[in-house]
């Protein structure tokens, strides 16, 4: 069975060979041959070129048998062409120069089209799709309306999220507004990654921990749902939700209805599932960390996740969180390889 047919399977709930495999961060700073072009390209460049795009996305899909290939871009560019000034800042990450402070701030975004403002990312998954040719499936994604918002609003990385919170509470209407613009960006352009050549797109709420679970289901499910009835009433392709330190609020983000729900370590796999139902799939949920292992405690590590699963039909192996720098090569290939060999299984037809 082909990857990209077993990762599709899986997604959709039904019988694969084995469980398929791939991981969050999987092209990145972990690997020798991205470090080597990131001594020529930002990020930024990366991301605006299709083909340095393409290659970096390649990268992992040819050193691994992994079973999905996640297009290489980032969750925000995608705000540029709203108005917003982006710089990667060295060792602080993602800075905007016009942060949202006001409403008036929210309501000044400029909506666009993503296939002209978009184009390198969409040419890059045309390439990779073709390169591909059905051995690995190809994934896009975009960032959460909420998560987008706190870079937005807090103008960087934050600690406490108390400026998006402030903003959220004590000015719900604008927030709605905001929710909204960045909801319609967001479908559009998974819709037009789709159109592109992506078989799957991830949606990832990476800050929605951040939030209780009453607030998350009055000021960010709503929009989040209506992305994920956006993207299938236009495309067939399955929906994955991930967000981190969302082990408290795994029911509301079901409710939200993605094929697929991503889950980080801090919750046993198991018990994931049973919370978010098993009429669906799930992607999860090895500790990054454990990749440093090796040997007996690797295979066992790996062996627990998929006992967790218990061999029903839906898992989808990856990590609870992306792959940070430092891990050794070796070891994401040989996950790879303990998640095929041990879940090996008969499929009839």
């Amino acid at each position: 069975m082909l990857g990209s047919e077993r990762f599709l399977r899986a997604c959709r709930l039904q019988p694969v060979d084995c469980t398929p495999v791939w991981f969050m961060r999987q092209a990145g700073r972990y690997q020798a041959a991205y470090r080597e072009i990131r001594k020529q390209h930002t990020i930024l460049d990366i991301i605006a070129s299709a083909e340095l795009s393409a290659q970096v996305t390649m990268l992992p899909a040819n050193a691994m048998a992994v079973d999905a290939a996640i297009i290489f871009a980032d969750i925000m560019p995608p705000l540029v062409p709203l108005g917003m000034q982006l710089e990667y800042a060295a060792g602080e990450g993602p800075i905007f120069h016009n942060p949202i402070q006001t409403a008036s701030d929210g309501d000044a975004l400029t909506p666009y089209d993503p296939a002209s403002e978009l184009k390198p990312t969409l040419d890059a998954l045309r390439t990779v799709r073709a390169e591909l040719d059905g051995r690995a499936a190809l994934i896009g994604f975009a960032g959460s309306p909420f998560t987008l918002a706190s870079y937005m609003i807090e103008g960087g990385p934050s600690r406490n999220y108390a400026k998006v919170k402030q903003f959220m509470f004590s000015q719900e209407a604008a927030w709605n507004r905001l929710m909204d613009t960045l909801g319609q960006m967001t479908s559009d352009y998974l819709i037009a990654q789709v159109e592109a050549g992506a078989q799957c797109v991830q949606l990832f709420d990476s800050w929605a921990g951040s939030l209780a679970p009453l607030d998350f289901q009055r000021y960010v499910l709503p929009t989040t749902t209506r992305i994920v009835e956006h993207v299938h009433a236009a495309t067939d392709v399955p929906i994955i939700l991930f967000g981190v330190h969302t082990s408290g609020m795994l029911d509301l983000i079901a409710e939200a209805g993605s094929d697929v729900v991503g889950v980080d370590w801090r919750i046993p796999l198991g018990r994931a599932w049973e919370i978010i139902g098993f009429d669906r799939a799930i992607q999860g949920n090895l500790d990054p960390i454990r990749l440093f292992d090796s040997g007996a405690s690797l295979r066992a590590s790996v062996k627990a996740v998929l006992d967790e699963a218990g061999e029903r039909p839906g898992h989808i192996f990856n990590l609870g969180h992306g792959i940070i720098p430092g891990t050794p090569e070796p070891t994401a290939s040989e996950v790879v390889d303990l998640v095929h060999e041990l879940s090996a299984r008969h499929v009839e037809g």
